[in-house]
This record gives structure tokens, C-alpha cells and sequence, in this order.
């Protein structure tokens, strides 16, 4: 069954995710996964589950679950009404807080009764402005289950009533009262409001940008989305309708004026003009585009008119599966992560027994209750797991997303887990080195056959092709004569097709496939035109009957993209099915020493099998059907965007855009997301280990704790940010 996405709602941290994540699993038959930093939850349920038994067990835990609203994905706001909930009150918390801290750090300011002013002052603090975290633990302490929420609600809670304590009950109540503040650990007074205030402030401060920065690492991707047009003008009846986007159909033909953005994808009929594609694809020179040339949704017409026959709408444009694919490897988990989402599971019920543990530690070691409280509210404080939590999520969303600006689309973590491990790329030659647009440039018939008769016969049979050199064929024998219909096509991946032409059983494709033996001239004609790095077909019926010739240029990026390969460690293979000689003309051509030519597609994966028993780790580049299992078997499969659907499917990595330099560039982004990955998950495990002693050990005071632990939290989302700046 297909995959659900539910949004999800009241997570305030990775344990959120991780309880939300595991009730779903417990589901008979349900695999789900929780992002936190999307708020989403992606759920495969089992044939007869319906989906509001998953929203109820969400439900049923303390949070909210819907699904996703139908039509095109909303425009982000500027901010939303959430985050602009917690800017107010950080805003009310830090003017009450502030001069609470300064009340309590600065015995000069204390005037006589000063303590009652900051009672007055951090009561709404620790009441109204730490509500959401009292009403987070509450929810949680229901289901018999403790989040970082809990942490920060039990610090709060504890310094406030100790406080509340000593001015009504006991002597810190009295005028003439006075305290003092260190910076290391607790000062031993009786009055702990700065504590209350300032690890509210400071939680919830962290917390707005967290959710400010969350929102910008998501922009890539919703300015993407935003790309398609909101309307369009049909050509119905001889005249232009303007109607919604969502109302076009396939078939309809619809106007693209110059400054316009194409409303979906299509082939163009009339006009000719240079499209825009660098929002898409990151290419920044304009595509010239004319007549029969297929366009993309989402791209800009720089140019003139066009008139654009539509392909695809809706969900099945290049657009929207962009969308789906980036937001499909936004909500995986790297292997670095699962391991972090573990521990932080089982992080919060141990910090609480650390914390009690603490504090019985230093009440028997004679220390006064109050600073083993202090002592105690800061573990609580520094132990919240929520950098951990955000690591992996908030640097696959930003990268990810410049990813798909650059036309780079990431399947998912494991993508970028072999990236890192990758020493040897094998390329496919055509279409994907060279520009896969062959045209016909030799015709040899063979002694007694008419070059008409070669081109009827080799044409209408290579019109039922797919292949970039069969089309080259039907192509230009088009131009020439007239094609006729072919029975019992029957395709051999890798090596040609065969079919009935006028009667007659015609074979074309790779020489040593088609057989019989072949004559003299044609011979001649196969190496000469071999030499000279073109492709040869020879086509044949019970005797050969001729040799074709096609031509492919390389792009003019692949030398440089090699040498990019080379800079990163890959070592270049080229395997191709073409003849040894024009292999090895476009392998020189590019730098490329390593050359395995004549391969069919079974023979490409067994190449990639070998490399791989030798211990290489292989990429394998490609865009066509006979490259599908190669891509599949490969530790890092990439698909050029403008290959088939087969290969784009066995991918790991697709590219946008047809050029060999995204490849480079997608191992470079893969490879910088997964080191941003790694660094966070450093920091934030460190940051954890290293303060958790330092606090238990009373050098830590609960209002530097809490500075801490948000930072952690801002740190690690905005080295996330960087890699917008990715080029």
C-alpha cells in the first residue's frame, strides 16, 4: 500500500518523534517514520487499516494528526501564526525576566523588599510564559512518558516552588533580605526566581529561533513548489480561454508568452523561443526550445510565443514529482541519526534519575538543600536532548533542498551515506558523456540494395526504438523517404531489434548481433566509420544489407566533470555497448584511460559486480532502460533526469539537468550534507557529555545551563543553514 503522510502537531522535541514513532510501529503491520524537524509522519499501513486508526493512536498519544489538505502546496507565509505565538511571548517572558536577573545578580539593586518585587515579576513567567512545557510534561505524564519538556517544566517547577517556600514559609520573605549570583554553580541562597525566569526566557528564546530557522531550511523546497503557474491560457475552439491550471487537461494546446511561466509539461507545436531553467534545473543559460522540443512545467519563457501541446498535469509533471521525491528523502533518517534517536529515547527517564540521584548525592554530603536543588535543576536543564533531534532532519532539509534549486534530487540518507564511500564511477557513454542526440550521417548499402530500400527498411523498423541511435535512424530515414508499418518488433536490449518489414524479416543493430558474415565493402565501411568514434548499425535479413552511421557529440562539460571526478577520488570507467573504437575516441576525448566497450546491459552489471569484488565501491551513471540494472546494482546509482523513467527509478541521486557536471556536483552536495550531518550529531553528543558532569558536579549554574542547551539547539540548525550557500 502506498505511503500516508500525516501532519503532525504539539512535538516540542525529538522524544515527541520517537514516542509518536513507535506507538504507529506497534500498529499490527504499520511501518512509520517520524520527522521532527517536518512535522511529519510518513505511515505505509497494511491492506485493510484505514488511516484514522494511525491519527487516533496519534491522537492517543498526546499530539494531533491530519492529513495533508489537497491542491498545490501553499506558499509559505513570511511567519506563521506559531511562531509568531512564541515571539510574543518570549517577548512578555524576557521584559518580566530581566529585571528579575538583575534583581538577584546585583546586590545594589536590591532595595528593601526586593525579593517580593521579583516574585511579583516571575510568578507570570514560571506560570503563564513556562506553560507550554507544563502542559507538554502533563500530556506526557498521562501516558506514563517524559520529554525534554518535562526536563524544563521539572527545573522551573522546582526552583519556583523552593522559592515560593522560602518567602512564606521561611526567612528569605524578611526586609533587608539579600542574595548573591555565580556564574559556576549555586550560590547556596534560599531564593532561586532568577532560575525560574531566566531557564524559561532562555528555553523558549531558543525555541523561536529554532522554529525561525527550522522554517527557512524548508524554503528552498516551498520555493520550488511555488515555481508552477496559477493559470493559463487554453487554445479551445480557435480562441484563448483562460483558465486555472488545475483545469488543464492532457492534449491541450496553451499559449507561453514571453516573461510567462510554463504551466505544465509539454511538447511544443508552434513558435520558437529560449526557456529559463535555472530556478529548475540551476542551469543558467537559456534553452533554446522550438518546434517538437519537449518543455517543463515551472520553467521561464525568456523568448518569444509558443504554443505548447500538454503531456503531463497535476501530480505526473517533472515538477510535482521533484516535490514528492525531495520531500520522500526529507523524511528519512541516517544510520547516524536512528543511532541518536536511541539514546535520546532512553535519555530523558535516565537524566531524571541522574538528576534525583544528584541531588540525594549532595544532601548526604552535607550540602544545604537549596544548592542541591540548584544542582539538580541544572542537569535537568542541560541534559534536553534537543540538538540531537534536529541534526539530521534540519541539514536534509536544507540540503536537500538547495539539492532540487541545483537540480539535484537525493532519494534519500543512504544516498548520501554511499557517497562518502564511493572511489570508482562508471559512466554510460551515450546520453549521458555525449548528449545522446545522434543523427544519421552515413548510409552504405550493400552491392544490389537500393539506398532507399536500406533507409524504408532500417527506419520503419528503428521508429519502434527508444534508443537514442534507433531514433537517430528513424529520424533521418524520414527525411527521406516515406516509413511503412512493422510487425513482430521484438527489441533486444542492448544489442537491436528485430521486426517484419514489407514482407521481410530485417534485423538492425550492433554488427557482431545481426550477423551473417559481413562483405568486403562493408566491412570497410564499419571500420572506417569506427574509427572515426561514430556509431555503426548494420542491418540485415538473410544477408546483410547495409551499414548505417550515426554521430553523437560530447558535451562540452563532460572533460571538466571527468577532471571533477577525479578531484573528489572517483576513479573514471566508461562502459558502453558501442564498439571498442568509438569507446575509446569518447573516452580520450574526455580523459577517461579506463574503457569497457560492447557491453549489453547484462554485461554492465556484471562489470559493476566485479568492480565491487575487487572492493571498490561504485557510482554508475546512466539515463537509459539497458542502464536500469547497472543503476540498481551499483552502491550509488545516478539517473540523468533526461533519461527514462526506468533509470531515474533505479537511481539513487537524479539529475535535472542533463549535464554530466551535476553529477559532480551531486556527489559534492551529498558528501557536504552528510558531513553537516555528522558535525551536528558531534557537537550535539558533545555538548551533552561534556556539560552533564560539569553540572552534576556543581559548577554549573541552571541559568547558564539553559543558555547552553539553546544554543546547542540555534547551533546546530543554523550550521545546517550554510549549506544554502552551497555552489
Amino acid at each position: 500500500m502506498e505511503p500516508v503522510e500525516l501532519t503532525i502537531g504539539g512535538m516540542t522535541c525529538a522524544s515527541c518523534a520517537n514516542r509518536v514513532e513507535k506507538k504507529l510501529n506497534r500498529m499490527p503491520g504499520v511501518e512509520a517514520t517520524v520527522n521532527y524537524a517536518t512535522e511529519k509522519a510518513t505511515v505505509r499501513l497494511p491492506e485493510g487499516t484505514d488511516v484514522a486508526e494511525a491519527i487516533s493512536v496519534v491522537e492517543r498519544t498526546g499530539y494531533t494528526a491530519t492529513l495533508p489538505q489537497p491542491g498545490p502546496a501553499p506558499v509559505a507565509a513570511p511567519q506563521d501564526p506559531v511562531t509568531s505565538a512564541l515571539g510574543r511571548r518570549v517577548a512578555v517572558t524576557a521584559a518580566l525576566g530581566l529585571p528579575v536577573l538583575l534583581l538577584s545578580m546585583v546586590p545594589a539593586l536590591q532595595f528593601t523588599n526586593w525579593q517580593w518585587l521579583a516574585f511579583a515579576l516571575a510568578s507570570p513567567v514560571a506560570v503563564w510564559g513556562a506553560w507550554p512545557f507544563h502542559r507538554a510534561a502533563l500530556v506526557n505524564a498521562r501516558h506514563g512518558a517524559a520529554t525534554m519538556d518535562t526536563l524544563v517544566s521539572l527545573g522551573v517547577v522546582a526552583a519556583y516552588l523552593t522559592s515560593c517556600a522560602s518567602l512564606f514559609l521561611g526567612d528569605a520573605g524578611m526586609p533587608g533580605t539579600h542574595m548573591g549570583f555565580s556564574l559556576l554553580g549555586s550560590s547556596g541562597d534560599e531564593l532561586y526566581l532568577e532560575v525560574a525566569a531566566v531557564v524559561t526566557v532562555f528555553v523558549l528564546t531558543g525555541r523561536y529561533l529554532e522554529a525561525r530557522a527550522r522554517r527557512r531550511s524548508g524554503a528552498a523546497l516551498e520555493a520550488l513548489l511555488a515555481l508552477g503557474a496559477k493559470d493559463v491560457g487554453v487554445l479551445r475552439d480557435g480562441a484563448e480561454v483562460r483558465v486555472p491550471v488545475a483545469d488543464l487537461r492532457v492534449g491541450d494546446r496553451f499559449v507561453v508568452r514571453p516573461g510567462e511561466t510554463v504551466a505544465t509539461d509539454g511538447t511544443v507545436v508552434e513558435g520558437t523561443s529560449a526557456l529559463d531553467l535555472s530556478l529548475l534545473t540551476g542551469e543558467s543559460v537559456p534553452v533554446e526550445v522550438g518546434t517538437g522540443d519537449d518543455v517543463v512545467g515551472g520553467t521561464v519563457n525568456a523568448g518569444g510565443r509558443l504554443v505548447v501541446r500538454a503531456t503531463r498535469v497535476g501530480a505526473d509533471t517533472q515538477l510535482a514529482r521533484i516535490g514528492r521525491t525531495v520531500e520522500q528523502a526529507q523524511s528519512g533518517k541516517a544510520a547516524a541519526q536512528r543511532l541518536a534517536d536511541r539514546v535520546s529515547g532512553v535519555f530523558v527517564p535516565v537524566v531524571l534519575a541522574g538528576a534525583l540521584a544528584t541531588s540525594v548525592g549532595w544532601l548526604l554530603a552535607g550540602a544545604p538543600v537549596g544548592e542541591a536543588l540548584t544542582i539538580a535543576v541544572a542537569v535537568l536543564v542541560i541534559a534536553c536532548p534537543c540538538a540531537l533531534g534536529l541534526a539530521t532532519p534540519t541539514a536534509l532539509l536544507v540540503g536537500t533542498g538547495r539539492g532540487a534549486q541545483l537540480g539535484v534530487l537525493v532519494k534519500g540518507p543512504e544516498a548520501l551515506e554511499s557517497t562518502r564511500r564511493v572511489d570508482t564511477v562508471v559512466l554510460d557513454k551515450t546520453g549521458t558523456v555525449t548528449t545522446g542526440r545522434m543523427s544519421l550521417v552515413a548510409v552504405v548499402p550493400a552491392p544490389g540494395v537500393a539506398e532507399e530500400d536500406l533507409l524504408r527498411w532500417a527506419g520503419s523498423l528503428e521508429d519502434a526504438s527508444e534508443h537514442p541511435v534507433g531514433r537517430a535512424i528513424a529520424a533521418g530515414a524520414r527525411e527521406r523517404v516515406t516509413l511503412v508499418p512493422v510487425t513482430d518488433v521484438t527489441a533486444s536490449a542492448g544489442a537491436g531489434i528485430t521486426g517484419t518489414v514489407e514482407g521481410v524479416r530485417v534485423r538492425a543493430g550492433r554488427p557482431d548481433w545481426t550477423g551473417p558474415d559481413v562483405p568486403a565493402p562493408l566491412a570497410g565501411a564499419l571500420a572506417e566509420h569506427e574509427a572515426a568514434g561514430r556509431t555503426t548499425v548494420l542491418v540485415a535479413s538473410d544477408r546483410p544489407l547495409g551499414v548505417l552511421a550515426v554521430a553523437d557529440t560530447v558535451r562540452p562539460s563532460s572533460r571538466d566533470a571527468v577532471a571533477g571526478f577525479r578531484a573528489l577520488g572517483l576513479r573514471p570507467v566508461l562502459l558502453t555497448g558501442d564498439n571498442e573504437r568509438t569507446a575509446r575516441a569518447v573516452a580520450a576525448s574526455v580523459g577517461i584511460e579506463d574503457v569497457v566497450a560492447g557491453a549489453r546491459p547484462e554485461d554492465k552489471v556484471a562489470h559493476v559486480r566485479a568492480l565491487q569484488a575487487r572492493g571498490r565501491v561504485v557510482a554508475v551513471v546512466g539515463d537509459g532502460v539497458n542502464d536500469a540494472a547497472a543503476l540498481a546494482t551499483a552502491d550509488l546509482g545516478i539517473a540523468m533526469g533526461s533519461g527514462t523513467d526506468a533509470a531515474i527509478e533505479a537511481g539513487d541521486l537524479t539529475l535535472v539537468r542533463a549535464d554530466l557536471q551535476a553529477a559532480v556536483d551531486a556527489v559534492r552536495l551529498s558528501r557536504r550534507t552528510l558531513s553537516t550531518i555528522r558535525g551536528n550529531l558531534f557537537w550535539a553528543f558533545a555538548y551533552n557529555v561534556a556539560a552533564l558532569p560539569v553540572a552534576a558536579a556543581g559548577l554549573l549554574n541552571p541559568v547558564v545551563a539553559s543558555a547552553a542547551m539553546a544554543f546547542s539547539s540555534v547551533f546546530v540548525v543554523t550550521n545546517s543553514l550554510r549549506l544554502r550557500r552551497f555552489r
